[in-house]
């Protein structure tokens, strides 16, 4: 059986200082992709570089809020990106495809479904998707925190057993890593390491996100059963020793080894779409958080926040307003009131669509 891997590679690897494409690090990390592709790894490559390769082709006639500059960018640089794969990809015998996505995209059970059918065919017939945020049509509050967060979303869909995130640093520091004293994170286990207060929160020049996202994304990805690598991507042949398991200096985020649904995935990453909460008792929170699996029950509800319909994403809030999870609701939100409190009513929310942060 093929192993699948997702692969990111952000705008700070893929641009150089003047902007332009490095072209030589490019062909480098297309190299090693088309190494593990020839070793039967399955690899989706999510790769930024769309705007800063825009923006190194044209200036604007006038300056443009953060928006109408990223659309712009894209919409030019997503072409020169693709045809570059393309062509670096050809010189090996291998197809490789575009997939542009929006954040809404994930949003329906439908349109996650169908994303996940496109690239399942891409790979079954050996074409190497290549996965990018759809700038040219996104707006601020539909846009993805950057390419991190769009590659856990694909890493879960996809059901990879590894997502390696390639930075310009070689993993989570302890500290700056220019500091004396600092430290790399080799292994970071998740029910047991708390390191929320070293995370770096400083941004490239080029993209949007920051070590921050990559510590959230990493953790999530972990708790739902995927290895997580952060690491070089400017060292030489970085992904095929880290797949071929020699000792790289990266940060592994160590698997939980029960992990999610395919559906409670979806649900997992679904935060951005929620169109409620429902606000539950000591006892309900308890419960929920036990060590098995239950549905949430009206008689545990004891508020009812926003206007929802039933299927929708809501979030499921404790008495002291901390987040416990969030779920797919049976009820909308008029019918979910009148049942608050009540017993022998079915699930508010079904154990099946149930996702618990622990």
């Amino acid at each position: 059986m093929k192993e699948r891997i997702v692969v990111k590679i952000g705008s700070q690897i893929l641009s150089r200082k003047d902007g332009m494409i490095d072209v030589t690090r490019m062909s480098a990390l297309v190299d090693q992709i088309a190494e593990l592709h020839k070793n039967n790894v399955e690899v989706i490559l999510v790769s930024s570089g769309a705007v800063a390769s825009g923006k190194s082709e044209i200036k604007a006639k006038a300056k443009l809020d953060t928006v109408s500059a990223r659309q712009l960018y894209s919409s030019i640089g997503q072409v020169k990106l693709i045809n570059r794969y393309y062509d670096l990809f050809h010189q090996h015998n291998i197809v490789c495809g575009q997939i542009l996505v929006t954040k809404e995209d994930f949003a329906t059970r439908r349109h996650y479904l169908n994303q996940r059918n496109c690239m399942s065919v891409m790979l079954d017939n050996n074409v190497i998707p290549i996965v990018n945020e759809n700038d040219a049509i996104s707006v601020n509050e539909l846009m993805f925190t950057d390419n991190d967060e769009l590659s856990g979303l694909v890493a879960a869909m996809m059901g990879a057993k590894k997502l390696i995130i390639l930075s310009n640093i070689d993993g989570i520091y302890s500290d700056n890593p220019a500091n004396a004293g600092a430290f790399i994170f080799r292994e970071i286990d998740i029910k047991k390491d708390d390191i929320e207060n070293c995370i770096q929160s400083s941004k490239s020049a080029t993209g949007r996100g920051g070590m921050t996202t990559k510590y959230n994304v990493a953790r999530k990805a972990a708790e739902e059963g995927i290895e997580v690598i952060i690491a070089n991507g400017r060292r030489e042949n970085v992904l095929v020793e880290l797949i071929n398991g020699k000792d790289v200096v990266s940060t592994r985020f160590k698997p939980s080894p029960k992990g999610t649904t395919s559906v409670k995935k979806w649900i997992a990453h679904s935060e951005g779409f929620t169109k409620g909460e429902i606000h539950i008792n000591k006892c309900a929170t308890e419960v929920l958080l036990g060590n098995k699996a239950v549905s949430l029950l009206p008689v545990g509800v004891i508020k009812i926040i926003g206007n929802f319909e039933a299927d929708d994403i809501v979030r499921i809030i404790d008495e002291n307003g901390k987040q416990v999870g969030i779920g797919r609701t049976s009820y909308s939100s008029e019918k979910a009131k009148e049942a608050i409190g009540k017993n022998n009513k079915k699930p508010i929310v079904h154990y099946d669509y149930l996702y618990i942060e622990k």
